[in-house]
């Protein structure tokens, strides 16, 4: 082994490379920063997929995984393989969720989570363009925030929020604010077209400190585990060299996918599932894998009248509708999203209205196919399993059809070509198209969930450290409880701020 570091960070993502930034404030801490895909240190040399936030990086910069959302079914499921992470490649949509969602996880026994503690850090990572004065936001982060004022917005997202007037909605301009719901401008962390990711607004500045060391390209294959102590790494470089780095302590910030991945491959997670993949058994920890919490979502597709209002190199998204389902009480359970464009280039002019289901009952699960580090894990979401959970995306995807009969937005449409208009619509009709065709939002997360150690499917306590190894750290969206109704994107670098500054500021907690 090198000579060991203090810090040891597996994944450079929306929360790993936040950590690597507050834990090198300390100029006493060597740390090291793995990723497995390329770092591109010089904005003006990084690739335009990474710089454009008009749209996702679906290839260039992905894992190639893929998810089961309903049973037989397969489908792409873009990830981030790059310093950033899917921070990097996402649509950078900048929410925040519902105060509830963090008072919740404070009530499953994870007080530091708290809505009012959670709070501090989602401040103290924005730099919020359009509302910074507010007291519950920040206005000197790292990731700079604005939504598009009306001038800016397509045709459709004009025509999407005089409909959502017509249909009874608030305006709503800031999504943000804790008591809001309605329609507004989607806040995103981009400038133009340039994405702000974690590698942008907080790896950046943080690269000239000597204390701080980032090796892309290198696969982290397993936890080195002695003695219920995680003491280092196994990594592989894209020359197939596998070698041993050792730590002080490890923290695992991989992603809701391969972070359970890589405990799994080292012996950590359901006894039966590591003996029948002839992995030895460090650790017999249930929840590893379990817990899959995401957002089911379901579109409906148009043709226009117009074909000059579809634009594949505008923004895909600029506008969304919050709202709370009928006699529901999870406050701002549904969303309704425009879509700019959907289909092909050259292909018949459409875009789509997207119904997703933020609140989230159902569960799924990860596991292994086999313990080859070179081979994605086996996802299975499940969704629309829960009938509390079909019986409110039916009424989300009645109400997104609606728009297609109402005001301006209507008077864009030529013809609705999904659900199809000679099939019945009715709740049955729709429910079916839930349990057989609904899809992720790319929101994974809680399958390393924390929690009290008297829960047995708890991975990690409310601090991130692994109930049954010493020295090994877990921060990422896997932590989450559950998914929060709004997308993951801030909420993984809020991760990395509350963790990252525990670790910096409370380093004996971790035994540093």
């Amino acid at each position: 082994m090198e000579t060991p570091f203090d810090i040891i960070i597996v994944g450079a993502g929306s929360a790993g490379s936040v950590i690597a930034a507050r834990v090198t404030e300390d100029p006493n801490k060597q740390v090291l920063l793995l990723e497995a895909g390329p770092d591109y240190p010089d904005i003006s040399e990084t690739p335009f997929d990474l710089v454009n936030s008009h749209n996702n990086s679906y290839q260039d910069h992905d894992w190639g995984q893929a998810y089961r959302p309903t049973r037989g079914r397969e489908v792409a499921f873009p990830r981030g393989r790059v310093t950033g992470g899917s921070s990097a490649v996402n649509t950078t949509i900048a929410l925040r969720g519902m105060p509830e969602d963090y008072d919740e996880w404070a009530d499953l026994g994870n007080s530091e989570w708290a809505w009012d503690n959670v709070l501090i850090a989602f401040n103290r990572l924005e730099r919020d363009l359009d509302f910074g004065h507010e007291p519950y936001h920040g206005d000197a982060g790292p990731i700079s925030i604005r939504r598009y004022p009306m001038a800016e917005l397509l045709p459709q997202h004009q025509a999407f929020l005089s409909s959502a007037r017509d249909l009874g909605y608030p305006d709503c301009n800031d999504a943000n604010e804790p008591s809001s719901w309605g329609s507004g401008p989607h806040p995103m962390n981009k400038l133009g077209r340039l994405r702000i990711s974690c590698a942008v607004g907080y790896l950046a500045p943080a690269r000239i400190r000597p204390n701080l060391e980032i090796r892309a390209n290198t696969l982290v294959r397993r936890l080195v585990i002695r003695q219920g102590r995680c003491i280092g790494v196994e990594v592989e470089t894209v020359s197939g060299e596998v070698t041993e780095l050792s730590a002080r302590l490890v923290v695992l910030s991989a992603g809701a996918l391969m972070s359970p991945a890589i405990l799994l491959r080292s012996g950590v997670g359901p006894k039966a599932q590591l003996e029948q993949l002839g992995i030895d058994v460090v650790s017999d920890t249930p929840g590893v894998g379990q817990n899959l919490s995401d957002h089911p979502a379901l579109s409906v597709a148009c043709i226009v009248k117009d074909a000059s209002i579809i634009d594949f190199d505008a923004p895909l998204i600029q506008t969304i509708l919050r709202y709370t389902a009928d006699g529901s009480d999870k406050r701002n359970d549904l969303q309704i999203e425009q879509i700019s464009f959907t289909g092909k280039p050259g292909g018949r002019p459409m875009f789509a209205i997207a119904a997703v289901l933020e609140y989230q009952y159902g569960r799924g699960e990860l596991r292994l196919e086999n313990a080859d580090p070179h081979v994605n894990p086996v996802v299975d979401n499940r969704f629309c399993e829960d009938e509390r959970d079909v019986t409110r995306l039916v009424g989300c995807y009645k109400d997104a059809l609606a728009f297609t009969r109402t005001g301006a937005l209507a008077d864009l449409v030529e013809q609705v070509t999904f659900p199809d208009p000679a099939r019945p619509a009715d709740d049955e009709a729709i429910a079916g198209f839930c349990r057989r065709i609904c899809a992720s939002g790319y929101h994974p997360c809680g399958t390393l969930k924390m929690g009290p150690d008297d829960d047995p499917q708890a991975v990690v306590d409310q601090f991130g450290c692994c109930h049954n190894l010493d020295g090994l750290v877990v921060a990422d969206a896997s932590i989450m409880p559950g998914v929060p109704r709004a997308n993951t994107n801030l909420t993984c670098i809020m991760i990395g701020e509350m963790i990252g500054e525990w670790l910096r500021t409370s380093p004996t907690r971790y035994g540093l």
